[in-house]
């Protein structure tokens, strides 16, 4: 496992530690297999009633993917076989968003990118005042969103705003974020968030599993979502663009992106 990836069981309650602020808890492929994993024990042990994920430091909850490992070329890991395909960053939000027990994400700093993505696949969402949420790849990578991710945001703040989101690239603050529906409770600073995750982790552990789990469930299925051969038509056409090679070069290179649309 992972040394960036802490999981961690208090009774009833589980937490996920995103453990490499050095870096902004950007995920490497072996932190996605370790995340992974991680819920498959979660899934599978009984006596876990809730999951709290959150970052480590004050700065950043989670960056999203690991850059410096990406090939251009590699549809986010949707071309990958075998071990490759298990341990995607897609696999990992489906498996997510599908965990037999709530999710709260306690999110303190910038959660930009695959981190908003894993953020919206948690059932419950607080901030602080240093909270910032978006997805700035129009301005960064030039790719897209997958259409799993890009339908969870849509279910949380509508199709207009998600346009307004992803065509601007900005990031939103906590207030607009708590009024945009991309945050459930805000709290001041990062004692706070982590008591009061600590709390609704506790009240919620202490509510029937079945009531829960069965609610869970009903809300993602009645998510529309396009078919994996739908999506893989857009997500190839991104990932594969002269576009997301240069996003991405420029990126590590620390540059501003040359786009031209193809």
């Amino acid at each position: 496992m992972s040394e960036h990836i802490l999981l961690t069981i208090d009774g009833p309650r589980a937490t996920i530690t995103l453990n490499n602020s050095a870096v902004h808890n950007r995920l490497a492929p072996a932190d996605i297999k370790a995340l992974v994993g991680h819920l498959d024990t979660i899934e599978s042990a009984t006596d876990i009633r809730v999951l709290v994920m959150t970052g480590a430091g004050e700065k950043t909850f989670c960056s999203g993917y690991d850059l410096g490992s990406l090939k251009p070329g590699a549809a986010s890991g949707s071309q990958e076989g075998g071990d490759g395909r298990r341990y995607s960053f897609e696999v990992l939000c489906d498996k997510l968003e599908a965990c037999r027990v709530p999710t709260i994400a306690a999110i303190a700093g910038a959660c930009t990118g695959g981190g908003a993505a894993i953020a919206a696949c948690c059932d419950l969402r607080i901030g602080t005042a240093s909270t910032r949420i978006g997805f700035p790849i129009a301005r960064t990578l030039g790719n897209c969103l997958a259409p799993a991710n890009l339908s969870r945001l849509v279910a949380l703040i509508g199709p207009a705003r998600t346009k307004d989101m992803i065509f601007t690239a900005r990031l939103a603050d906590a207030s607009e974020a708590l009024s945009l529906g991309l945050l459930n409770e805000l709290v001041p600073d990062e004692d706070s968030l982590q008591r009061r995750a600590t709390e609704m982790a506790h009240l919620i552990a202490g509510h029937a599993p079945l009531t829960l789990e069965t609610t869970k469930e009903a809300v993602r299925r009645l998510r529309p979502q396009l078919s994996r051969e739908e999506g893989q038509e857009l997500i190839l056409r991104a990932y594969l663009s002269d576009d997301f090679r240069e996003g991405i070069e420029a990126f590590l290179a620390k540059r501003k992106p040359n786009f031209r649309g193809r």
